[in-house]
């Protein structure tokens, strides 16, 4: 119940037992072609160039950044939280130029102020957490930010790690030119084979670089030929983690993506109304919070270390503590994809609130479990 991985589903654990065929084999190119239709449909997409990278999420962050950003490149990053610092650090290593677009950490990108970097400083590239994972803040106003882009005609980059699965996001009628994401949150999928999406500009401008990307493994324009139609050899795939991916979205095909994203809203619901009336905080606005992932105050007088310590040592379940600015501020806690049910909330409000009463904080328990089983009802 931290903020990633989540609990794996059982049949994508059978899947990963599938005996391994070759990376050109066939039946592994059908599985291929079925992971790429399932792929777009979880992401909201008709783009082709839709695949699993082979890697973690920051690889798939990096094969997006890497092949987008070109020396002498702009990118426009913001400030909001703490992987808009690791988009920096990648558009900075791919010899790109990197300007801010500045939040406070906990609230989100305001448009007027993604209007005045764009007037300033004219950027090549764009890129936005969609789901911040530091702060559980959603970005509002996509489109209205990636408008902004397009009429300075620049490409728009969204982080969608802990949104793809759990929350609403719509990368074609968003005007999403790229988008990453990561198998182990809401998608409840191992880590391993990464999503990854490049609407036709994006993949013009890659495939018109004049200098190679600096990364060999990662040059979309060498993986276009395994990925695409000639199904060409570059590297071999990690095929036990691709048949977990496919069977984790064929999960979410099953269940129906608008389901999924209402599942995850009804359970983080209960969870945010049970913490509330614990006598609990949430760190963003409610207009900005985040299903997904749910960043809760931590009382004063509570050593946030010492919560966690306890409900790991005492229920064997995870939590995690803030990021960056918002370090000993909050615990993360997730709600995502199989981990994302009413059991699970419920034994955490459990394990929480004692871990709490513990360190002596004035909360109520009873109250916070009423709300919780009042929403879930509801």
């Amino acid at each position: 119940m931290g903020p990633g991985p989540s609990d794996v589903h059982p049949r994508v654990l059978r899947a990963m037992s599938t005996p391994l065929v070759g990376h050109l084999d066939p039946s592994f190119i059908e599985i291929m072609n079925e992971v790429q239709e399932l792929m777009r449909y979880t992401f909201r997409t008709d783009n082709q160039w839709t695949i699993p990278v082979s890697g973690t999420g920051s690889a798939s962050m990096e094969a997006a950044i890497g092949n987008l950003v070109e020396p002498g490149d702009t990118m426009l990053v913001p400030t909001n939280g703490y992987f808009g610092g690791r988009m920096q650090s990648m558009a900075e290593r791919a010899g790109g130029n990197v300007v801010h677009v500045d939040a406070p950490w906990g609230e989100p990108l305001d448009p007027v102020d993604v209007q005045e970097a764009f007037d300033e400083h004219q950027p090549d590239v764009f890129g936005f957490v969609h789901a911040e994972t530091s702060t559980g803040v959603k970005q509002p106003n996509v489109p209205e930010l990636t408008s902004i882009a397009h009429d300075h005609d620049a490409l728009v980059v969204a982080d969608t790690v802990t949104s793809l699965g759990g929350v609403e996001l719509e990368v074609d009628d968003w005007g999403i030119d790229v988008a990453y994401s990561g198998p182990q949150k809401c998608l409840s999928c191992p880590p391993g084979a990464s999503p990854l999406t490049l609407n036709d500009r994006a993949m013009d401008k890659v495939l018109s670089r004049e200098e190679d990307p600096r990364s060999w493994y990662l040059d979309l324009s060498l993986l276009e030929g395994y990925w695409g139609e000639d199904r060409a050899y570059h590297h071999t795939a990690p095929i036990t983690n691709v048949y977990a991916i496919r069977e984790a979205l064929r999960l979410v095909a099953e269940e129906g993506i608008e389901n999924r994203w209402n599942r995850h809203l009804r359970v983080a619901s209960a969870l945010k109304a049970g913490v509330e009336a614990m006598g609990l905080g949430l760190n963003p606005e409610d207009e900005f919070w985040l299903p997904s992932l749910n960043a809760v105050l931590v009382p004063d007088g509570v050593d946030a270390g010492e919560a966690i310590d306890y409900v790991l040592e005492h229920y064997d379940l995870e939590i995690a503590g803030g990021l960056g600015a918002l370090a000993g501020d909050i615990f993360r806690i997730g709600c995502m994809g199989y981990s994302a049910n009413p059991k699970n909330v419920s034994f955490l409000m459990t394990a929480l609130g004692e871990a709490l009463e513990a360190q002596g904080a004035d909360v109520d328990v009873d109250a916070g479990f009423a709300a919780m089983r009042e929403q879930l009802q509801e």
